[in-house]
């Protein structure tokens, strides 16, 4: 294997011999000198080469390039601070082509989202995007150090379903053998299996699917659910008080090691939230929001503008991004949800709302065997099509609860994004299966 350095390497290095591989980001094939920009996944790099007087293959082969093309560059390091680019340059020596790159190129850079989202693999290729990736690991990294830390184990659901996970609406349902499947909503059923197993604390980082024909800019078919459960919880309280610690060490990690990037990619300052976050009950949020001009129509529930202005009211009144609605009513929850000592129509749950976009939906499980049928029946269902998951209840059950968070939703809020598809691999939605 070539001894190949990454262009971020490169400014530690001492001037000399180099080899470095990557795509032909531009060409200025100029009659004295040439000068290709080389672009791999951790930066730019400035490659020069003057032309001889006389024939010259190695400028001939220079001159070839496309955009695009993957090549590797063999060739000697300088630093000179006159390069605007990284203050240094590659003075090549030689050249290898790969692939040759098709000179007509798809997509430009206003190219519109649909267009990019069918060439996604060139649009992947973007410094911004790269950037959103390295984000999403260090997320996800500062999550699971937080979650081994505190003692939590993580568990893979299976996404193959005998019954709905969460109701029988939105549902994907596909031929299994001699019978059929669902494709899994959320894995809520086997958190809570998992708490009835004595794991204690889990968490779980996969894929959901949403049978929803939406095409919001927040709302996909498959997406990736960040969920945690709990055990021996007193109330939902204690769920909040874990997602906030979540976000607070995960923004505080992107801050430290993405914040000067993301600034100067994004124009967006990173704002590591201060602890706790702000709470408000439901019905006060309605209030609230209805005394700034907007009524909130959904039987209780709150709508996105509501969600909109919640969100400036908390920023306005306590300089705060993120935002508990809490109490929410049973009639918007599932049967799932536990029901207050205090006022039975509302439940120990909340929703996460960040600069006016909900990212969680959060709650206290019931864990009564017997009211908890009684709340299946409430919501119209059989408690027989539901009775695998029923019987986790039979032999023990801890008080517990959890939350699902959508990963996407995160990264988009975090670089104030305007859709969900600028910030994911590959979209999956309504009408897009490819690529």
């Amino acid at each position: 294997m070539r001894d190949r350095k990454l262009v971020k390497q490169l400014a530690a290095l001492p001037d000399g011999p180099v080899v470095i591989g990557g795509w032909v980001e531009k060409l200025r094939d100029q009659k004295r000198i040439q000068f290709v920009i080389l672009r791999d996944e951790s930066g730019d790099v400035q490659v020069t080469y003057p032309r001889r007087e006389e024939e010259d293959a190695l400028a001939d082969k220079v001159s070839s390039l496309t955009n695009g093309s993957f090549v590797w560059v063999t060739g000697r390091l300088v630093h000179d601070e006159r390069v605007k680019l990284g203050g240094l340059e590659i003075q090549l020596d030689d050249l290898e082509i790969i692939t040759l790159a098709d000179p007509e190129t798809p997509i430009a850079d206003d190219t519109s989202i649909d267009k990019r989202m069918d060439w996604r693999f060139l649009d992947l290729r973007r410094p911004e995007m790269n950037l959103v990736f390295r984000i999403q690991t260090t997320i996800e990294a500062a999550w699971r150090k937080y979650w081994v830390e505190n003692g939590f184990v993580e568990i893979h659901s299976p996404k193959l379903m005998a019954s709905p996970s969460e109701s029988n609406a939105e549902l994907f349902k596909l031929e299994y053998f001699e019978g059929h499947a669902y494709l899994a909503q959320s894995p809520q059923f086997y958190k809570q299996m998992a708490m009835m197993s004595g794991l204690g604390r889990i968490f779980e980082i996969g894929p959901v699917f949403r049978a929803d024909p939406s095409f919001t800019s927040r709302h996909a078919t498959e997406f990736v659910s960040v969920d945690i459960e709990v055990s021996w919880i007193d109330s939902h309280e204690d769920v909040m008080a874990i997602q906030e610690q979540l976000l607070h060490t995960a923004l505080s990690a992107v801050k430290e090691l993405h914040g000067e990037e993301i600034l100067a990619r994004f124009g967006v300052e990173v704002v590591v939230p201060s602890l706790p976050f702000p709470r408000i009950p439901l019905h006060e949020a309605v209030e609230i929001v209805a005394a700034r001009g907007h009524e909130i129509a959904r039987g209780g529930d709150m709508d996105p503008e509501g969600e909109r202005q919640i969100a400036a009211h908390v920023a306005e009144t306590f300089g705060h991004e993120f935002v508990f609605l809490t109490d929410y009513p049973a009639t918007v929850r599932p049967f799932y949800h536990m029901r207050s000592e205090t006022d039975p129509t509302l439940t120990k749950s909340y929703d996460l709302i960040w600069r006016g976009t909900e990212i969680t939906t959060g709650a206290q499980r019931e864990h009564r065997l017997d009211v908890l049928i009684e709340q299946v029946k409430q919501k119209g269902l059989e408690p027989e099509g539901l009775q695998t998951y029923l019987d986790f209840f039979k032999y023990g059950a801890p008080a517990h609860g959890g939350f699902g968070m959508g990963l996407l939703r995160v990264l988009m809020l975090l670089l104030h994004q305007p859709n969900i598809r600028e910030v994911g691999f590959l979209f999956r939605g309504p009408n897009r299966l490819e690529p």
